[in-house]
């Protein structure tokens, strides 16, 4: 079948990925859909079993910083677009592994650029690399801050934004140097399905379920913004096909939480769920050094995209915890798989007898 796009997106298997994926492979069945994705503990094909007999969906185990590969899957399945969103990104792991984060999203970033560069020959008509970021490039905000716009100086505090924001800036330089098109967006914090249970919501969630601390860090007085998955999909499928090239996009929530008022809400709906006295699991709350680094606030000002592509979040907070939480209730058995990481030894053995 001759299809209209070849769409390589990368980091497919992992939470955003995921649903990214899973959304442009339902709605344009005239597009081939790539996902790429070295299945790394974050990475977990169970997310897309409802897509991965679809005729227009393709797996590719691959690592991004492998510049040869990538110019072969160039070739060979004549990619035309990429939506970049393989990355290291939980911040405590940056800490302690920054090497790790600056390979995976520098490296790994520029060998893509490197890879769409050399493959489209400078033949640009059509093609769009679009890289998605994350709210975290630009700093902390103190409480009475105006909230991040596109054009808030880039101020990372920790070694996972620090490689976030280097890979924007050689996204922004193959643009301005070689005429690359590309696009960049900067997300807020995400929840909902499929989470990696690292992060707080599914975290705390899992911990709730099973008696387990609650650990906060400091007072839990940091503000995040949080938005639903499939809004962030849903906005990426936008800026993909109506936004402008060499832009900037920021998009959020317009919902900011105290992690300690986040939390509370997380409790009182897992305890209703399970039938527990409301409050029953605010005993298990445990307040932990604070980490190194820690930004107080981060809220991003999501009025461009709302202004010049119509887009902005359709699900109320209260609705989407609602159903996240519903969600890993209801499927626990993903929970346990991804937690004892049983997952990754199936696919480790699965690809080495390839």
């Amino acid at each position: 079948m001759n299809y209209r796009r070849n769409l390589l997106i990368t980091g497919g298997a992992g939470f955003i990925g995921s649903h990214v994926v899973r959304l442009f492979v339902n709605k344009y069945p005239e597009y081939r859909i790539i996902n790429l994705d070295k299945l790394t503990y974050a990475g977990n094909l169970e997310n897309l079993r409802d897509v991965e007999s679809k005729p227009n969906y393709i797996f590719l185990k691959e690592d991004i910083c492998d510049l040869v590969r990538m110019l072969d899957v160039f070739t060979k399945y004549k990619v035309d677009g990429v939506i970049h969103l393989a990355a290291e990104s939980h911040v405590d792991r940056s800490i302690t592994d920054p090497f790790t984060f600056a390979k995976t999203n520098v490296m790994g970033t520029l060998s893509l650029l490197q890879a769409s560069k050399e493959s489209w020959a400078n033949d640009f008509d059509g093609k769009l690399f679009y890289h998605v970021s994350t709210d975290e490039v630009y700093g902390t905000l103190e409480f009475d801050d105006s909230l991040f716009t596109e054009e808030k100086k880039y101020d990372p505090h920790s070694p996972y934004s620090a490689s976030k924001a280097a890979s924007d800036h050689f996204v922004r330089a193959y643009h301005d140097t070689y005429g690359l098109p590309t696009v960049i967006s900067n997300c807020s914090n995400n929840y909902g399905p499929y989470q990696f249970p690292e992060k707080l919501i599914p975290l705390f969630i899992n911990n709730i379920c099973n008696n387990k601390p609650l650990p906060v860090y400091g007072k839990g007085e940091n503000i995040r913004d949080w938005l639903y998955v499939e809004d962030h999909a849903r906005a990426i499928d936008l800026i993909f096909h109506k936004g402008q090239t060499g832009d900037t996009y920021n998009i959020g929530g317009f919902n900011e939480w105290k992690n300690i008022d986040l939390i509370k809400v997380i409790i009182r709906t897992v305890d209703r769920l399970l039938g527990r006295e409301t409050g029953t699991s605010e005993k298990l709350i445990t307040y932990v050094t604070d980490r190194a680094g820690h930004d107080l606030r981060y809220a991003i000002d999501a009025t461009k995209l709302k202004n010049e592509l119509g887009w902005e979040p359709t699900l109320q907070f209260e609705e989407g915890i609602e159903n996240t939480v519903s969600w890993y209730l209801n499927n626990q058995e993903w929970l346990d798989s991804v937690t004892n990481g049983v997952y990754q030894k199936y696919y480790e053995e699965m690809y080495e007898t390839r």
